[in-house]
């Protein structure tokens, strides 16, 4: 099973003229925010690998500089030889032509290096990209810059990763401590009552522009952009909540075989399913695990870590359907709120935000005069399509050892949309395609529902 956010493959992108100077901040920039998400963990901390789908971190921090240094200081950087030899096969990840790899369910014995020596690894490979963009000329820093840009992105997906991971580590620890203090005002905000957004549909355009267009970076998986026939539909305006997910759980939605996908009954059975991932009942009551700790569940934050099983099931129990992710990005292209995610620069910086690890309620519904916007878009949870995860009309593979992780892994999974709390500022945009088998539920996802919507009106 790959590391699902692991994504490395971009289109050939023309040169971009780009200065040493931005590119070494931005580096820097990147490079510091994975190491401040690292830095409240011990070094034990970093070295557990809880289940196979879980990374240790410090098996993080070392496969994000491993990429700098095989896709860019190996081909670019005078008189190249790799720090140590044997990290080449201790951090590749699913790279086959690069060579040998050591197997992701083991990473946990990785006992050496320790979490110093991965930073004495990072410290060293950072001064030496430094130095190699500062010594290029303009020319070759223009055709070096998309691969750098790369390692940014695939980095940013690291931290993302790094996250859900560490918090699976912790939940298993007997004591269950925190990551982080949970901010005062955490669970402040209110739900509100879900609306519904009307959507046309029609003949409509989904998929990234590329990188000739303006829409800045994008993976191979986003494009082409293409048509697609909607017929009208309505979404859900914000995601569901603990509160209706707790009467799904009350009116036997985990006891019903009939609201279940064959495979998914499979699963509940199987592995004893009750509730989303992190819930654990304790005299009665219901309680969650979060990067804050663990807490009573809170009825107006949102339903996390939910498989795609779950989530269809939910939908159905409701009446309602997931939406596709053509419907999914048509309506968020249309009918986002002000709070999307995707109202942030996309330059910004990954550390310029306040850390949150964990979603917040939907509160209340913005530009009111307007109608239902669809809230919580990017912003708390990935969310569940109905589509499987397939490549686009005239999709073609990326070339290269760089452009092997999305297309062959275009089998047995779903697609999500959006990002979530974890989603560093700047990563995501409407048209990023998330996937992952059915199945997981580590991930922080959640489910905004779908609908039939209103007739296409008269013009």
């Amino acid at each position: 099973m790959p590391d699902q956010l692991d994504r490395s493959a971009q289109q050939p992108a023309p040169p971009r003229t780009t200065t040493a100077e931005e590119l070494s901040a931005r580096y820097a920039e990147v490079r510091g925010h994975t190491e401040a998400l690292a830095a409240p963990l011990s070094p034990e901390d970093q070295t557990v690998q809880s289940m196979a789908d879980v990374s240790p971190t410090k098996w993080h921090r070392a496969h994000v500089t491993w990429f700098f240094e095989t896709f860019l200081l190996a081909d670019n950087e005078p008189g190249f030889a790799p720090f140590q030899d044997r990290y080449w096969f201790l951090f590749n990840s699913y790279y086959e032509a690069v060579g040998p790899r050591y197997t992701r369910s083991d990473r946990g014995f990785i006992s050496r290096p320790g979490a110093h020596e991965v930073g004495e690894y990072r410290a060293n490979v950072d001064e030496r990209v430094r130095t190699l963009v500062e010594r290029v000329d303009d020319g070759t820093l223009d055709k070096l810059a998309p691969v750098i840009e790369l390692g940014f992105h695939h980095e940013q997906q690291h931290q993302e990763l790094l996250l859900m991971d560490i918090k699976h580590v912790l939940s298993r620890n007997p004591l269950q401590p925190a990551y982080a203090a949970r901010p005062a005002d955490h669970g402040s905000r209110v739900a509100g009552p879900l609306e519904w957004v009307d959507v046309e549909g029609g003949l409509v355009e989904i998929g990234h522009e590329g990188v000739e267009g303006s829409g800045g970076f994008c993976f191979d998986n986003e494009l082409p952009r293409h048509r697609a026939w909607l017929e009208p539909y309505r979404l859900a305006d914000r995601l569901v909540t603990n509160g209706e997910w707790l009467a799904f759980i009350e009116d036997g939605g985990y006891r019903r075989h009939e609201l279940w996908l064959s495979d998914g009954w499979g699963r509940v059975k199987d592995e004893g399913w009750q509730a989303p991932f992190y819930w654990q009942l304790i005299d009665g009551v219901w309680f969650e695990h979060t990067l804050y700790g663990t807490f009573p569940v809170e009825p107006d934050l949102p339903a996390c870590h939910i498989s795609h099983y779950e989530a269809d099931a939910y939908a159905t129990w409701a009446g309602k359907r997931l939406p596709t992710e053509a419907e999914w990005e048509h309506g968020v292209a249309l009918h986002a709120g002000s709070d999307a995610r995707y109202a942030t620069d996309p330059a910004q910086p990954s550390g310029a935000a306040e850390v949150v690890v964990h979603p917040r309620a939907a509160g209340v519904r913005d530009e009111p005069s307007r109608g239902p916007r669809l809230r919580q878009v990017g912003t708390d949870c990935w969310e569940w399509t109905s589509s499987a995860y397939l490549g686009y009309p005239g999709f073609h593979q990326a070339e290269g050892a760089i452009g092997e992780y999305n297309g062959k892994f275009m089998s047995g999974q779903m697609v999500l949309r959006g990002g979530c709390a974890l989603t560093p500022p700047g990563h995501a945009r409407a048209t990023y395609r998330n996937f992952f088998p059915p199945s997981a539920r580590w991930a922080l996802s959640g489910v905004r529902l779908a609908d039939g919507g209103a007739p296409l009106t008269t013009r």
